[in-house]
């Protein structure tokens, strides 16, 4: 079976009279976003209207913190050229990519989750009309203690990351921002209650 055989081509943009929401959330590495969606989708888990995109990423199945598909970067390529995304971009050395196939939850009303990267949201607005972004952010301090904590980087390396990154996301977008400075629970029961408020809508 070919890569992309379970994977539609994207259709053109969504009408604008598409009932679903396209949630993105972003946030600066540190932040615990793949936590919080992790703790989000368990909460949803069983509602049939709520999605959560699976990712496409030419990286290890087992790394990261987060549940997608591993590809070779000769197959994602290969998926981007027949439209098997609707959104795809490249960062730090890796190619990731939305499924077409969230038009579809999208039209029958649902809401679709998705880990986005703030780089691109321009591309997801053009995508989905419909669109809202949560922005899970930390203080800064917050942010180099558990970046330091990883071991990959200096704490000079940290401190120049962290001088380099906003923690604002720039545009006209909808944003709601979570601040995971604090307890986990905390932003878990903020994260969820951002969904909660656009279920229905």
């Amino acid at each position: 079976m070919s890569a992309d055989a379970n994977i539609k081509p994207a259709n053109d943009r969504l009408p604008d009279n598409a009932a679903g929401i396209m949630a993105v959330v972003v946030g600066p590495s540190g932040a615990g976003k793949d936590t919080l969606m992790n703790l989000a989708a368990r909460h949803f888990a069983g509602r049939p209207d709520v999605h959560f995109v699976r990712r496409v990423i030419t990286r290890e199945g087992d790394a990261g913190n987060e549940d997608h598909r591993s590809v070779s970067e000769a197959d994602f390529d290969a998926m981007e050229q027949t439209g098997a995304f609707a959104v795809s971009w490249e960062a730090h050395g890796l190619k990731y990519g939305i499924p077409a196939d969230v038009t579809d939850e999208l039209a029958r009303g649902n809401l679709v989750i998705a880990n986005g990267s703030r780089s691109v949201l321009h591309r997801f607005q053009a995508a989905f009309p419909r669109l809202k972004i949560i922005n899970v952010t930390a203080r800064r301090e917050v942010l180099a203690e558990r970046l330091m904590a990883r071991g990959r980087e200096s704490r000079e390396d940290v401190l120049k990351r962290l001088d380099r990154s906003s923690l604002t996301v720039e545009g006209s977008y909808d944003v709601t921002d979570i601040d995971n400075s604090g307890t986990l629970g905390d932003a878990e029961r903020a994260i969820i209650s951002a969904l909660d408020v656009l279920i229905g809508k």
